[in-house]
């Protein structure tokens, strides 16, 4: 495993959102959170199963294990909270690359082996040539996008568009550009036109069967981490990087404008969950994996990445909405990235940094301070839990360390917000661009 960088600063401007008391509280938190996740743990994320590979061996994955963990030592590290902060991320890099030699593990970003290559390239030092740890994972997805025509998920959380997050992390290698014109021509052939219009629909035979009951035919998902809102991010930025520029530029065109077309108006959440043909759709929640927030994040990193003005001020427009939400209304019930408090307000930070409206900021406030008075100290890990149904289908609340549900991600939101460290890490997000791309 190659040496940890010194710094993960790309050098943009970033403005800590909190300040005075609230930013000691929220380092104070990301620290103890730190403190808690360094030593050993009992419980790991549900979405990853039993642990895997046999005699302890903990898992390894981005969104839940311990290469998740590796990514939140090296910004507790590079935010001065934890000056031991890279050696422990390069013994987690370390201990998920032994993992994961012990399974099988499939492509997925968010829990397979793309995920975990994109950590080891977000947080090491860039190496090329025989030493470059994540070479052969770029021959593998190589591999696995030639298969046309495409019939796997294309979302980000384990399909083509996850795939695309990994690659851009890998740019300017020529196999990380290959991946990427590959992910065009899969998303291109999957497409659904419907005049200059685009969308991309999900069969019943990759929904989860609780969802297949209200989907017997598929759906169009309107989430970030499982739909359109996800591709029209990941296209944004490849047209940003100026690959396959006039294919990607069309499916992004398109795709916007089928999205922009299915907002509801009235009260509630201007996006449902999903479009079922024939189905009048309900309200959603407000979080970054679903509802209007991540809507209108992915349409502003496409706005940024085509300077697009228009998309812009139509994502403006729907955050500002989400923003005046009352909060009763949103669904959050726990504190965590993908659907929690301080997930929300880490969407509202970072679309207040991309367009500089103060309502959004205020909003991003409103939603990390929620996020630290939910922490009961002596309960789940370092005062967190989150709810996550039993098998028998039993909600229970739970201390998880994961970046997407648990309590590292918590801690990376608290960290983006009280310092002026630019928090690259949301990248696995699609929540901003940049980076090597």
């Amino acid at each position: 495993m190659p040496d940890l960088p010194v710094t993960l600063n790309r050098g943009r401007p970033w403005r800590p959102v909190l300040d005075g008391a609230l930013a000691d509280r929220a380092l104070d938190t990301a620290r103890s959170i730190g403190e808690t996740l360094a030593g050993p743990l009992a419980d790991w994320d549900p979405i990853e199963g039993p642990a895997e590979g046999g005699g302890g061996t903990r898992p390894a994955s981005l969104a839940g294990g311990t290469a998740g963990l590796a990514v939140l030592f090296a910004y507790l590290a590079e935010c001065g909270v934890d000056p031991g902060g890279l050696e422990k991320a390069s013994e987690l890099l370390n201990e998920s690359a032994d993992a994961a030699a012990s399974v099988v593990m499939g492509p997925s970003f968010y829990s397979g082996y793309s995920g975990l290559a994109w950590a080891v390239s977000h947080v090491t030092t860039p190496v090329d040539g025989p030493d470059d740890p994540a070479a052969e994972i770029d021959d593998e997805l190589l591999s696995v996008v030639d298969d046309s025509p495409w019939t796997g998920d294309y979302d980000l959380v384990s399909g083509l568009v996850g795939f695309g997050v990994y690659a851009l992390e890998r740019l300017p290698r020529p196999a990380a550009v290959r991946c990427l014109e590959r992910i065009v021509d899969r998303l291109s052939e999957r497409a659904e036109r419907k005049g200059p219009e685009l969308t991309w629909h999900t069969p019943p035979s990759l929904l989860p069967p609780s969802h297949v009951e209200s989907s017997p035919g598929g759906h169009y998902n309107l989430g970030l981490a499982h739909g359109v809102p996800g591709v029209i991010a990941l296209l944004g930025r490849i047209t940003a990087a100026d690959i396959s520029r006039e294919k990607a530029r069309g499916l992004l065109d398109g795709a916007v404008a089928w999205l922009l077309g299915q907002g509801r108006s009235g009260e509630g959440s201007r996006f449902p969950y999903w479009l079922v043909p024939g189905v009048e759709p309900g309200d959603c929640r407000s979080a970054w994996c679903y509802g209007d927030p991540g809507v209108a994040a992915a349409l502003t990193v496409a706005a940024k990445s085509a300077d697009e003005s228009e998309w812009e001020r139509q994502a403006v427009g729907i955050a500002l909405r989400a923003a005046r939400r009352r909060s009763e209304e949103t669904g959050v019930l726990d504190a965590g990235l993908c659907h929690g408090a301080a997930g929300l307000g880490h969407v509202f930070n970072r679309l207040w940094q991309f367009t500089g409206h103060e309502e959004l900021r205020s909003a991003g406030i409103f939603w990390l301070e929620k996020a630290l008075e939910m922490r009961q100290p002596g309960s789940g890990l370092a005062g967190y839990t989150c709810r996550w149904p039993d098998d028998d289908g039993t909600i229970r609340w739970k201390g998880l360390p994961g970046l997407l549900t648990g309590s590292a991600g918590i801690a990376l939101a608290f960290l983006a917000a009280a310092t002026p460290v630019e928090p690259g890490w949301d990248r696995m997000l699609l929540l901003s661009g940049g980076g090597a791309a």
